[in-house]
């Protein structure tokens, strides 16, 4: 079995924003000359977190509209009092996210839906300059 781990470098705008790094981790997958497993795709941080959405407009205003229901940004954040960086809200959204998604792929082709995108989410209150970690699997 072989692991290949690859870093990608991020610039974000944060406040929830989505970026699609689909081709980029296929991209990954290929050069690895790993043909069959899986690739671990994972966002160092507290404020940013990895998932798959189909990435178009709709879906993107829904899933920032839905993120900002379950953790808003206006409230009281106890990080906020401690810390006074205001981005409590983006530790919680980034907490219930999570940090990492795992693909399976063969012949090195990732096994994703016809309209599902990997994406990473910055939901910190500034832009960024992020890291991605891929480890790839396999044989």
């Amino acid at each position: 079995m072989a692991v290949k781990t690859v870093s990608l470098k991020l610039e974000t705008r944060g406040e929830t924003d989505l970026i699609d790094v689909t081709q980029s981790v296929g991209k990954a997958v290929r050069d690895s000359g790993i043909s069959s497993g899986i690739v671990t795709v994972f966002v160092p941080g507290s404020t940013a977190g990895v998932t798959t959405i189909e990435y178009e407009s709709g879906a993107i205003a829904d899933f920032k509209k839905t993120v900002e229901r379950i953790a808003p940004k206006g409230i009281h954040y106890d990080h906020d009092a401690r810390w006074g960086d205001g981005n409590g809200y983006s530790h919680i959204r980034a907490a219930l996210l999570g940090p990492s998604l795992t693909v399976p792929f063969s012949s090195s082709r990732l096994f994703l839906g016809t309209w599902q995108q990997i994406i990473v989410v910055d939901f910190d209150n500034r832009p960024r300059k992020r890291e991605l970690i891929l480890q790839i699997v396999g044989e």
